[in-house]
């Protein structure tokens, strides 16, 4: 049986669908006013392995993500300035098209790492009316009140408000540094946020209350509702949702519909790089365009992600990424050079779904994968369950094909000459200058008892 732990019960927990055989899944997608970095792709990659592993164990996943194109402030206490406005001042394009351009962008990383796109994907700026609605419900059942910038959401008035943070209510309005203003309570949160008087922006509606704009959590509790229903089987986000974003998104459902939204929590822990939370204001920004351009394929970036268990966080560096530009080739080719498939082990096919289906546990789930190319199986049954394998992996390991070689240059071939002519006169400075000159090239020379031997040196796989 599958199981999930669940951030909110903080325990592991045996999986079943509320509705089988269908699944409904709702996914916390970008705030679009950058490109994705690898960080984020982690909990992206994390999120569709889930998600092919309920399809792998015969579940009809209903996807749906949403885009989040205005109203995250700067500030989880609502405060500084709308994340898109401040995009737009950078990249010096209106917030309607930087939205765009950056959800095009999100939308090809996602191609490019083999993870599925949602079934549906959301807009927030499309779903404006289904926020506005929600609000209102909330503020007929007594849970909001106005003040000079906004409509509030008053924490006080739910006894188990964030809950599934575990938080200490009483600490946190005792200790509390944020600025109050005319906030109740340390933990109440904006659901309407009012248009600034002295400024125009540009994405600004009527409301009941005024001119302005959603607060960033009422947005995935309107669509989520909306095309899930008001309690579904899961819904996911990063480690950093678990503070603020998820606590604000139950207690909106709790007020209007009297649930938690989702029957399963679950959250993907963060990518660090030297010890440091990948994220854009730390600087460390690294975007799979990185990747690429420092030559590796952007599935060893997947396969480096299915290293680590999606409940623990993940140190990169560019030695693990060779290390799994290595194991990766490695996989590759074995299966490359394995017959036409025939019937699955079903020894092996039951180990690997015991791992996966053991919350996701993608590193011993891996093990299972070399205990495979290691047996004694034959090759047409070990490509038969790897490809099976590769439903949950997403590899594209039965249509990947090694590169034909390409001749030597000609003038590689001369460098050759060259330092051969020179070792055989002793003239070592120049045989090693003409060996960086072939390096330099993308090319390895190794000295044999039979002559010289040149190939061209190995892509990132």
């Amino acid at each position: 049986m599958l199981t999930l732990f669940d951030t909110y019960e903080r325990k592991v927990r045996p999986f079943t669908p509320l509705d089988p055989p269908q699944v409904k899944l709702y996914t916390c997608g970008l705030t679009v006013y950058d490109y994705a970095h690898i960080g984020n792709l982690r909990s992206y990659i994390f999120e569709d392995i889930l998600r092919r592993v309920l399809e792998f164990n015969g579940h009809e996943v209903l996807h749906v993500m949403n885009i989040t194109d205005v109203g995250h402030l700067t500030d989880d206490a609502d405060a500084g300035e709308d994340k898109m406005e401040v995009g737009t001042r950078r990249a010096g394009k209106s917030a309607w098209e930087i939205a765009e351009i950056y959800t095009e962008a999100f939308k090809q990383d996602l191609a490019q790492l083999h993870i599925h796109e949602p079934h549906i994907w959301c807009k927030a700026t499309d779903h404006i009316g289904e926020q506005i609605a929600m609000i209102q419900c909330i503020e007929a059942n007594g849970y909001t009140y106005r003040t000079s910038d906004g409509i509030y959401f008053d924490t006080a008035k739910l006894d188990d408000y964030g809950y599934i943070a575990r938080l200490n209510i009483e600490g946190l309005q005792a200790g509390s540094r944020i600025a109050m203003s005319e906030k109740r309570n340390a933990t109440d949160f904006a659901l309407w946020k009012f248009s600034p008087p002295d400024a125009q922006r540009q994405m600004e509606w009527d409301s009941p209350w005024g001119v302005g704009f959603p607060g960033w959590h009422i947005e995935c509790s309107a669509m989520a509702a909306h095309y899930l229903g008001t309690f579904f089987d899961i819904h996911c986000g990063g480690e950093d949702h678990i503070m603020v974003h998820h606590p604000n998104e139950i207690a909106q459902t709790q007020a209007c519909h009297g649930t938690r939204l989702a029957n399963f929590w679950l959250h993907g822990y963060f990518l660090q790089l030297d010890g440091l939370k990948m994220s854009k204001s730390s600087g460390g920004f690294l975007r799979l365009q990185t990747l690429i351009d420092r030559g590796y394929d952007p599935l060893v970036y997947r396969f480096f992600c299915l290293g680590g268990h999606y409940r623990a966080k993940l140190t990169f560096n560019w030695q693990a990424m060779d290390g799994a530009a290595t194991a990766l080739q490695r996989l590759r080719t074995a299966v490359s050079q394995w017959p036409d498939p025939t019937q699955p082990d079903e020894t092996f096919l039951a180990d690997f779904t015991a791992q996966v289906n053991d919350d996701l546990n993608m590193p011993r789930a891996l093990a299972v994968v070399w205990n495979l190319v290691k047996s004694d199986l034959p090759g047409s049954v070990k490509k038969a369950t790897i490809i099976e394998f590769d439903r949950v992996l997403g590899l594209g390991l039965a249509e990947w094909q090694p590169e034909a070689e390409q001749p030597i240059p000609a003038e590689i071939l001369a460098l050759a000459e060259q330092r051969q002519a020179a070792r055989a006169a002793k003239n070592w400075a120049e045989a090693d200058a003409l060996r960086d000159q072939i390096v330099a090239a993308g090319y390895e020379i190794t000295d044999t008892p039979t002559g010289p031997e040149l190939k061209q040196r190995a892509a990132h796989a």
